[in-house]
Parts: structure tokens; C-alpha cells; sequence
């Protein structure tokens, strides 16, 4: 997934993942265990899961700290006496923001002050936070291109945007290095497929596997640039780990620079999972209204990855969803 350099800078490395317990949060734990760092989560499984977690739970270099980014001293108490911050903790999804804005704000803007806050106090080398695409909001430019963004239309959007003023004043005024990740519709094993506000993936996954019809919102035209798990990882551990001082202190797409329509994803996804059971082929798709605050076309340049940090995703979709689909398969049905 990434080179043998940097994969000999994790032994001992001290890392916390905020929001450890998430989708993206617990493969990033997983991964950095699996390579010989030391790893503090931190979570308050508002939307992660001990489940997934169970697997390294007792990992000796392994220690959960129950907690919430909104309260500073729990954020301290997660950061001590580590060398670097992965800042997955946050309420995603844009309808979860557009129903219910004040809790967003206060976790995303105010639980990333006290994160930010808290590593700068432990004198981290480096911050490197999930930030989002939706920070493109109305720009209708393709590929998108990290310094031209349009204006939000959500307010995780708005959010997110924040984080990224917020990583850049605390670097000039503090000197704290950080880096931001736009992560472009992040899937893969662990991908929660419950609750109002899952994914399109695991979601339609459980539909096909349950013999439902998914419904696309839209006529099925939107795209969207899909992004498997373990592009993410690779990405989270060469910025936390770049020796390269023109690296510091920016963000970056995290995506694999390739656009599938919702209606091309979801025959893929029924294409492959028939594989598993032919009776899905039989199973109708559906279509229904578009969701208010989605952007129509998302597709991302990784050209800026891929110079200063080295990206190489090695992921497309297709490959992304045949990783997945035994996890899938056999978590879902």
C-alpha cells in the first residue's frame, strides 16, 4: 500500500486517530497497529462501533480513550505524549447537516478547535485531518483542482471549509504543521450500511443482498469519483510521514481521479454481487428525487497528491468493490 520507507517510519511511531472507532478511523488504527505503532483512539461511538475495534481491542500498543472532541480535556487526555494526530473524528453526511446544522457546527468546528488546540499544546510534528470534497460546493469545474472552490451548499459543507481556515491560521500563528484531506465518496470494509444517513454503497449492498430494490436519488446521471479504503490509508500515512517541506501545511484530494455515474456504480455493484447469488440479477432499481445540497459532478484531480506526497492509489472502483465485497457479503446480509 505504501512504500518500505514509509512503512519503516511507523515502528513506535506515537499516533492518535480521532474518531477511531469509525469507518475510516478504525482501518486507519488497524493498518498503523499492523506496522508497529503506538496508537491512542479516541471516539465517543456516536457513529463508530466497538465492533470495529474488537479486533485489535487488546493490542498492546493499543488504548481507547472514550470520549468526545467537544469537551478539550478529553481531547488532551487522547493526545498526550503522542508524536502525530489522524483527525477522522466528525459528523459527516450533508442531509444529517441540512437537518440538524447546530450539532454539525458544534462537532465539526468546535470539536476541531479543541483538537487543533490540544495538538498544538503537545507540541505534535503533525496534524493531518479529514477534510471533504463538499468543500467544492458550486464550482462546476472538472476535475476539481484544490485551489479553485466554489460556495458551499451545505452546512457540513461550510464545516469543512472551516477546518481548513482554521489548520492554516493555526500554522501561521503557531507554527503547528498540518495537512488536509478531501476525501471524494470514501468506501470499503467496516462502511456502516444503517442508519438515515449511510453511504450509497453499503447501502445499496444491503438492498441487493436482501433482494430490495435501491433507489438512486436523481435519474441516475450524478457522479461521483469513489474511493476505496485503502487509497485513504495510503494517503493518511505519506502525509503524516512526508519528509518534503513543500508538502506541509496545504490540502490535497484524496481520490482516485476517476468519475462513475450513480447508475453505472449500481450496475456494478449488482454485476458483481450476482457472483455471490445469480437470484439478484432479478432485482429492480429504482429511482426517486434528488437530495437537496448534492453537487451534481464530483471527479478530482490527484495531481497535487501525487507530486508532493507521492500518492500512487492503486484502488479504481471495480478493484475497490471486489476487495470489499467478501467483507461485504458476509457482514451485511
Amino acid at each position: 500500500m505504501t512504500d518500505t520507507i514509509v512503512i519503516d517510519k511507523l515502528k513506535d511511531a506515537r499516533i492518535l486517530v480521532t474518531g477511531g472507532a469509525g469507518f475510516i478511523g478504525s482501518n486507519l488504527c488497524e493498518y498503523l497497529l499492523g506496522h508497529g505503532a503506538i496508537v491512542h483512539c479516541l471516539d465517543n461511538f456516536a457513529t463508530g462501533h466497538q465492533k470495529n475495534i474488537s479486533s485489535f481491542i487488546d493490542h498492546p500498543n493499543f488504548t481507547l480513550f472514550t470520549g468526545d472532541i467537544r469537551n478539550i480535556e478529553d481531547c488532551k487526555r487522547a493526545v498526550s505524549s503522542m508524536e502525530y494526530v489522524l483527525h477522522q473524528a466528525a459528523l459527516g453526511s450533508v442531509p444529517r447537516s441540512i437537518n440538524d446544522p447546530i450539532t454539525t457546527n458544534d462537532v465539526n468546528v468546535s470539536g476541531f478547535l479543541n483538537m487543533l488546540t490540544a495538538a498544538r499544546d503537545e507540541k505534535v510534528k503533525r496534524f493531518v485531518y479529514a477534510a471533504s470534497s463538499s468543500t467544492y460546493g458550486d464550482s462546476v469545474a472538472l476535475p476539481k483542482e484544490e485551489d479553485v472552490i466554489g460556495k458551499p451548499l451545505s452546512p457540513y459543507a461550510i464545516t469543512k471549509y472551516v477546518n481548513e481556515l482554521y489548520a492554516d491560521v493555526f500554522h501561521k500563528v503557531y507554527g503547528i504543521d498540518t495537512i488536509g484531506l478531501r476525501y471524494f465518496n470514501v468506501f470499503g470494509r467496516r462502511q456502516d450500511p444503517d442508519g438515515a444517513y449511510a453511504a450509497v454503497i453499503p447501502t445499496f449492498v444491503k438492498k441487493f443482498i436482501n433482494h430490495e430494490s435501491p433507489t438512486i436519488n436523481g435519474d441516475g446521471s450524478f457522479s461521483r469519483d469513489f474511493t476505496y479504503i485503502d487509497n485513504v490509508i495510503e494517503m493518511n500515512v505519506k502525509s503524516m510521514l512526508t519528509s518534503n517541506p513543500e508538502a506541509l501545511n496545504t490540502v490535497y484530494n484524496v481520490a482516485y481521479g476517476e468519475r462513475t455515474t450513480l447508475k453505472q456504480l449500481t450496475e456494478i455493484l449488482k454485476k458483481t454481487l450476482t457472483t455471490y447469488d445469480t437470484t439478484i440479477e432479478e432485482v429492480a432499481i429504482g429511482y426517486g428525487s434528488e437530495r437537496v445540497g448534492d453537487v451534481p459532478h464530483s471527479l478530482a484531480s490527484i495531481e497535487k497528491a501525487t507530486t508532493l506526497v507521492g500518492y500512487t492509489p492503486k484502488y479504481d472502483l471495480e478493484k475497490g468493490i471486489e476487495e470489499s465485497m467478501g467483507w461485504y457479503w458476509k457482514h451485511l446480509k
